[in-house]
C-alpha cells in the first residue's frame, strides 16, 4: 500500500490552485525548495511521478490528478472532523451519561432532554435511572459523568472526588384519601396526622425522610404500609389505606387522593446534581447542567 502523507498533498492541492511553486511557497510559508523537496517525496512514497517540466514552470500529471481527486474526500471528511471536534471542546457535542433517581427523570432530565434538542441537538444524553445513593456510586466509578439524587444521600461536601450542585428544594406534601376530615382543614400540620396509620418503604432513603419529617414535628409515625413505589403509595391513599409524605416533584393525580401543603415549615429534600471533580466546565456536561439548572427552575417558579 503507498504511504499517504496529508501534509504532503495539501502542498500539492495548493499548487494546483497556485499554479507555480514560488506562489505555492508563498501561501504555505515555505521556500520553494521546501516545497519541491516535499512533492519529490510524496512522488517516492506514492511510486508516481507528480509533476513535469512544462518550459520554466511544473505543470501537474495525471496521477497527480488522480491522486487529489480522491485526496479531496480525505480533505472534507478531515474537515468534518475539525468542526466535531470544535464543537465537542465548546460542549456543543458530545454524549453525556446521567444517572438520576426514579422520580427525577420524568421531572427533571426529561424537560432538559427535550430543551437540549432544541438549542444542542448534537448532545446526546443517555439516562440511567438509579436510586439515590446508587448514582453516586455510579458517578464515582465512572459509569455515569452527571448524578441526580438527593443531598442527603450525598458524599460529604468535602469528597475530593465530586463536585454538588444545588439544583432544586422540593417541597414534601401530605397524601389524604378524599374523605378524609383533614383533607380540606383549613390550616393542616404533621402534628395533626400524628395518630395517622403511614405509609412509606420499609428502608431506604424515603423511610427515613418520612421517619425524620415526622420525628421532627415531634412523632414517630406508625406504619400501616410498606410501599416504596409513588403508583403503590397513591393508590393505597386513595383506598384509605393511610397517608403518605409525597414529593411534589413525584406527585401524581389520582381523584380521590388530595393534595395538602404544610406550610412554611412544611419538610422539603434537597435535589443536587453531583459531576467529577473538574467536569463541570468546558464540556457538555455544562450544557447539560444548565438545561437541568433551567428546568429546575421552571418546575419551582410553576
Amino acid at each position: 500500500m503507498a504511504e499517504w502523507d496529508l501534509r504532503k498533498l495539501r502542498i500539492l492541492r495548493t499548487l494546483r490552485e497556485r499554479g507555480t511553486v514560488t506562489a505555492t511557497a508563498e501561501a504555505l510559508h515555505m521556500t520553494p525548495s521546501a516545497v519541491s523537496q516535499q512533492l519529490t517525496n510524496l512522488a517516492r512514497q506514492l511510486g508516481v511521478p507528480l509533476l513535469e517540466a512544462q518550459g520554466r514552470r511544473v505543470r501537474l500529471t495525471d496521477a497527480a490528478r488522480l491522486v487529489l481527486s480522491h485526496a479531496e474526500a480525505v480533505f472534507e471528511q478531515l474537515e468534518r472532523a475539525d468542526a466535531a471536534l470544535a464543537a465537542y471542546a465548546r460542549g456543543d457535542a458530545g454524549e453525556v451519561r446521567v444517572g438520576a433517581f426514579p422520580t427525577a427523570v420524568p421531572a427533571l432530565v426529561v424537560p432538559a432532554v427535550r430543551a437540549l434538542r432544541a438549542s444542542h441537538p448534537r448532545i446526546s444524553v443517555r439516562v440511567r435511572e438509579a436510586e439515590a445513593a446508587e448514582a453516586y456510586e455510579l458517578l464515582a466509578a465512572g459509569e455515569v459523568d452527571l448524578a441526580l439524587s438527593l443531598a442527603a444521600e450525598a458524599p460529604s461536601a468535602a469528597d475530593p472526588r465530586l463536585t454538588r450542585v444545588p439544583l432544586l428544594t422540593d417541597p414534601l406534601d401530605v397524601a389524604l384519601p378524599a374523605g378524609h376530615p383533614l383533607a380540606r382543614a383549613g390550616r393542616l400540620r404533621l402534628p395533626d396526622l400524628a395518630a395517622e396509620p403511614w405509609i412509606f418503604g420499609g428502608s431506604g432513603p424515603w423511610s427515613d425522610i418520612t421517619r425524620r419529617a415526622c420525628e421532627a414535628a415531634g412523632f414517630s409515625p406508625h406504619q400501616g404500609h410498606s410501599a416504596s413505589g409513588w403508583t403503590a403509595i397513591l393508590a393505597m391513599v386513595e383506598a384509605g389505606m393511610g397517608v403518605a409524605l409525597v414529593p411534589r416533584m413525584a406527585a401524581g393525580r389520582r381523584a380521590d387522593v388530595v393534595l395538602r401543603e404544610l406550610g412554611p415549615d412544611r419538610p422539603v429534600r434537597h435535589v443536587v446534581g453531583a459531576v467529577r471533580k473538574g467536569a463541570e466546565s468546558g464540556t457538555a456536561v455544562t450544557r447539560v447542567l444548565r438545561a437541568l439548572h433551567d428546568a429546575a427552575a421552571t418546575r419551582a417558579g410553576g
